[in-house]
């Protein structure tokens, strides 16, 4: 038991890679809440797939491992490392604006933790919790498109019907003009991308001539039906992050004839032409403000507990083919 003269502790779990390839819930004490601090707990997390799959798969490459870091990521790439960075939980000591307010937070998967007041956000109005997980993956989405920049009427092909990709059109599919179309290997996507205002096609049904085209599929064949979908003097924006994979790209057949576009977009910084206007808080507080739309539910295809997340991260890292949005739910 602490005596009068020891600041009072918060018990806490966390999940932690250990190894590539092995998670595990640790337990930890916090330390006595700091002035301008906040004591948060976790409702839900969300799990991001691809870059957590790769980090847990321990395929963060040695050049990368800085600017990987979350921003309250603890331990290093590849492990033991704690990381993560969709939490949303209810504050329980602070600043009285904030006491009693449900948040979102760039956290790991932890139980209880402490932070800055001013790393926190309240959830707008009507935006339930356990949809705010996916705030982080809708502010991917927005920055891709400030850096690709569409027009009005353009024709916009989505390649990868995973999570990001379905933002991504769904947001285009909300310009008007635009007919946007999901490309994808399961048919089973279809449902879904009709539901949020896009087509939807197999690979080789996909229509052509798309004045941008958007991969999220991280798969090579998915960023070689990319580049063949693409419209004369087409943008091909490459969302996907492939770690410490080589990956081999059709650069020739007709992508010098068409004049085609090749770009990068990651969402560790704001995109170019918004850079000068738009902070990373702005941004992704109007990711958050956009999640009031109940069909964003639908992403949301699996849901565990909280200590079922060793095992969740596993599962997704060898290729759950049938998940979207995985959330982790915790005890009250």
């Amino acid at each position: 038991m602490a005596s009068p003269s020891t600041p009072p502790t918060t018990s806490a779990q966390a999940c932690w890679t250990v190894a590539p390839g092995r998670a595990e819930i640790r337990s930890e004490a916090l330390p006595a809440l700091a002035d301008g601090e906040v004591r948060v707990r976790t409702l839900h997390t969300g799990v991001s797939r691809g870059t957590e799959g790769l980090v847990f798969r321990g395929e963060v490459p040695a050049s990368e491992a800085l600017r990987m870091r979350a921003p309250f990521q603890t331990g290093e790439f590849p492990g033991p490392v704690k990381y993560g960075y969709v939490n949303v939980g209810v504050v329980e000591a602070g600043p009285a604006e904030l006491l009693g307010r449900t948040v979102f937070c760039l956290y790991p998967h932890q139980t209880v933790f402490h932070v800055p007041a001013d790393a926190v956000l309240p959830l707008p109005s009507g935006v339930p919790p356990a949809r705010a997980v996916l705030a982080a993956n809708l502010e991917t989405a927005i920055n891709a498109l400030w850096d690709a920049s569409p027009r009005l009427g353009d024709r916009i092909a989505v390649v990868g019907g995973g999570t990001l990709g379905l933002l991504v059109a769904w947001l285009a599919a909300r310009l008007p003009g635009c007919e946007v179309q999901v490309i994808d290997t399961q048919a089973g996507r279809k449902e879904i991308a009709n539901a949020l205002g896009a087509s939807f096609a197999l690979p080789a049904d996909a229509r052509l001539d798309a004045a941008l085209v958007v991969h999220t599929s991280a798969q090579a064949a998915g960023l070689a039906t990319a580049l063949r979908l693409a419209a004369f003097e087409a943008t091909v924006l490459e969302l996907s992050w492939y770690g410490n994979r080589s990956v081999s790209v059709p650069l020739g057949e007709a992508f010098h004839s068409q004049r085609l576009t090749l770009k990068s977009s990651q969402v560790g910084h704001v995109a170019t032409p918004q850079r000068g206007r738009w902070s990373h808080r702005r941004r992704l507080e109007l990711a958050l403000s956009l999640l009031t739309d109940p069909v964003l539910d639908r992403l949301i295809t699996h849901s565990a507990p909280f200590h079922e997340l060793p095992n969740v991260l596993e599962r997704l890292s060898t290729g759950a083919a049938d998940t979207l949005c995985h959330r982790i739910d915790y005890p009250i």
